[in-house]
Parts: C-alpha cells; structure tokens; sequence
C-alpha cells in the first residue's frame, strides 16, 4: 500500500502499524478463519528515523500461507454471492485462486493505511477512534457507545466489549460453523473528540464520504449515523438534537442523535455510526449454481473461510473512519486554516 498526503514529523512507529494488522489477520481463534498469516509489515519509504517525510509511505506485508488448488473445482463456477460473474461480466478474466481484488486480503492495506492516519489524527487532533461488534445474527448488544474502551473490546475474540453477550455470541458462531453455514452481524464504531466544522456541503459530505469509505469493504452492505434508520419512527420535535453552552460556552447537544454531523459537517459530538455485513458467502453446505457456460452444477465450498468476518471487520472499520477523518481534516485546514469557525 501507498499513502500519499500524510504530514511531516509525525511519529510512526511500525510497532502500532503491526499491532493493528494483528488484530485483522487470520487464525487468530476458532471463530475465525484457519489461514495462518504472520502478516508482518515492512516500511519501504516516507519514514526516517521514526518520523514521516511527507513524502509517500510505502509499505508491504507478503502472503506466506496460500493454496491456490484449493479453489480448482471452483475455476469455472460462479459461486453464489461472490464476485465470480460480475469479473467474468466487466473485465472477461478473473483470478478465481481466491487472491483478487474482490478478496478481503486486500483490506491489509486500509488497517496499515488506518494505522498511520490514527497516529496523525491522535496526534494533531486529539480523536480516537474505537469500533466494535454490536451484533452477530441475531444476537445484540445496546452498550452505550461513550463507555467502550479498546482493552474492553480486545478482551475477547468476538470484539464484543458486552462480555455476557460476547460469549453468545461466539457460541452461536461455533454452532454456525459445525453446521458448515456462515452469520452476518454489525460493527459500531466511534470517533470521539472530532472538532466541529469537518466536512462540505452538498458532494463531500462528511456522511457521504464516510458511506462511501465503509460501503467500499468486502462483505458490507449498509450504514447508518447516529439514530440511522430508528429515526423514521420519531416524530422531528422528539428527534431534534437541541443546542446547549457548557459552563465554558462551548456549543454542545443535549442528545445526539444526528450521530456527531449535520449538513454534511461534523458538529464536535461523538461521530456514531453503524455497518451491517452480510453473512460470509461460501458455506460448506452444497449449493445450486451455474459455471461459466451457463450449465448447472452443484458446489460445495472448501478450503479455510470466516464463519463470521464481523470481528476481523472491526479494525478495518476503525481505518476506514480513520482515513476518511484525516482526508476531511487536511481538507479544512487547506481550506480555511487552523481554528477557522466557531467551532472548538
């Protein structure tokens, strides 16, 4: 991966880098896919003597542990709810040894990307960022969101920092899995200390850029901000956020609602959001399927899969966040300089 555009002098240490791939990587419990990965990161450019140049970071993790026969009876098969057939139908080629860019392999990149922009954005901005499991299947958690802590959230393989719902939730992906079948779930996640005034109007929103960010990872297939979709059955007296001054005189929000922006905007509350992802598509269970000649066929999926990604999607949430903050932080300080506005 590439990073163009993070400032100078920023520390970077490639201990925080590797410790936030070790949260993605495979093989980490039962819960998750048997893949053993080291996924050690090397930093190629853009860092010397522990701080960046302000020039491109460059940096690589190497693939140790693939099996590409594996995925040979699925050569000419379009496998339900992959990325086979949409290939096959925009380029007429495909990797189908499970490699390619439909691949969540890809998503080292954004975690080691997400790494270096929390360190800018911790370190310039004082925002933190923490993103958790707040659903698998049918089973929830209603935490409130300013009591999360990362210790809470490492504290087991299910990232669910609920550790009673935790444990639910990871036996009911142990079920799954003996049943050869798979469960989606939700991530939440929380950027606190966000200053007000991040974000444009109309084309970058701040929800939109975020959207387009967190829709762009493998296996996600919704969002939402704040109250998100519980919103349409409030009544807009019931639903506003209404503005207050601290003892400072600093605008805050009784509630929040609006989940930190407004206009497209951030308004300095916590930014809240939620992504849903779907359940992992292959399954051990045989399926009905076409190849690529159109002729029926059943298949039954092999090799080493997730029963559940939502875990391992935590931290590459957190970097979507992350990048997408530090792109719209940047783009205010272009735009208007530092402490331009009202804003704290």
């Amino acid at each position: 991966m590439v990073i163009d555009g993070c400032p100078p002098k920023i520390p970077i240490k490639l201990e925080e880098i590797q410790g936030e791939l070790d949260r993605r990587k495979p093989g980490q419990s039962a819960i998750s896919t048997q893949r053993k990965e080291g996924d050690r990161a090397e930093i190629l450019s853009g860092v010397f003597e522990g701080l960046s140049l302000g020039t491109p970071i460059s940096i690589v993790v190497w693939n140790k542990d693939m099996r590409g026969k594996d995925y040979e009876a699925m050569r000419n098969v379009y496998r339900p709810s992959h990325a086979d057939y949409t290939y096959d139908a925009k380029f007429g080629i495909r990797n189908w040894k499970g490699g390619g860019r439909a691949s969540a392999r890809e998503t080292i990149g954004r975690v080691a990307a997400g790494a270096v922009a929390k360190t800018v954005l911790r370190a310039l901005y004082g925002v933190e960022i923490v993103g958790w499991v707040s659903q698998v299947g049918t089973i929830t958690t209603e935490i409130d969101e300013h009591e999360v802590t990362l210790e809470a959230v490492e504290s087991n393989p299910v990232r669910c920092p609920d550790l009673d719902v935790a444990k639910r939730m990871e036996e009911r992906i142990l079920e799954v899995r003996k049943e050869g079948d798979s469960l989606g779930g939700m991530v939440k996640c929380v950027a606190r200390n966000v200053p007000p005034g991040w974000g444009s109007p109309v084309f970058d929103k701040l929800e939109a850029d975020l959207g387009k960010g967190i829709l762009s990872i493998p296996a996600c297939k919704g969002i939402e901000f704040g109250s998100g979709f519980d919103g349409v059955t409030m009544l807009g007296s019931d639903h506003n956020d209404r503005f207050i001054a601290d003892e400072e005189g600093t605008v805050r929000t009784e509630t929040n609602r609006s989940g930190g922006v407004q206009g497209g905007i951030s308004n300095g509350e916590a930014l809240v959001l939620r992504a849903a992802f779907k359940p992992t598509a292959t399954v051990l269970k045989p399926q009905e399927t076409i190849n690529d000649s159109g002729e029926a066929v059943t298949l039954k999926g092999r090799g080493r899969h997730d029963p559940c990604v939502v875990p391992r999607a935590v931290p590459i949430v957190e970097a979507m966040v992350a990048l997408t903050l530090l792109d719209h932080a940047l783009l205010q300080r272009g735009q208007c300089g530092e402490g331009a506005g009202r804003g704290r």
